[in-house]
């Protein structure tokens, strides 16, 4: 049996292959592949707010506030009231007008990726590692 280890280093591998790589891409919109990746959990889950963000994406607090301060200043993202203290994160209409993109780019790397190794998208793989990260991460 493979060290499950090893697993670990190759996922690691494969997220900064993927960041290097699309780096000049997202910077075309103003964005880098973290920023992208806040952008499209906003997107994915409406009224989420900050924090929940930062939870879905296992990324510290300060980093997403700088990214959200970033979404924002680009006009992609405005925060609203939310329940009690909290504020929700919405994207605008020129946020909403790229998500298409960043999905493009991100689709389409990670696409290449599995036609170069020969992985059908069909592959239990895809629902396993689904699971793993259901099982560390949560949105509220």
């Amino acid at each position: 049996m493979t060290d499950l280890g090893y697993l670990a280093q190759n996922i690691s591998i494969l997220h900064r292959k993927y960041y290097k790589d699309t780096r000049a891409a997202f910077q075309e919109l103003g964005l880098n592949p973290t920023a992208a990746c806040v952008l499209l959990t906003v997107h994915e889950h409406p009224h989420i707010n900050q924090n929940q963000v930062a939870k879905a994406l296992v990324i510290d607090k300060g980093l997403t506030t700088r990214e959200v301060n970033k979404l924002q200043a680009l006009d992609y993202l405005v925060k609203t009231a939310g329940t009690g203290k909290s504020l929700n994160l919405q994207l605008t209409s020129t946020g909403d007008a790229i998500v298409s993109q960043v999905q493009t780019i991100r689709r389409s790397w990670w696409q290449r990726r599995f036609d170069e190794a020969r992985i059908d998208a069909d592959s239990p793989l895809i629902p396993a590692i689904e699971a793993a990260v259901a099982n560390v991460t949560q949105v509220d």
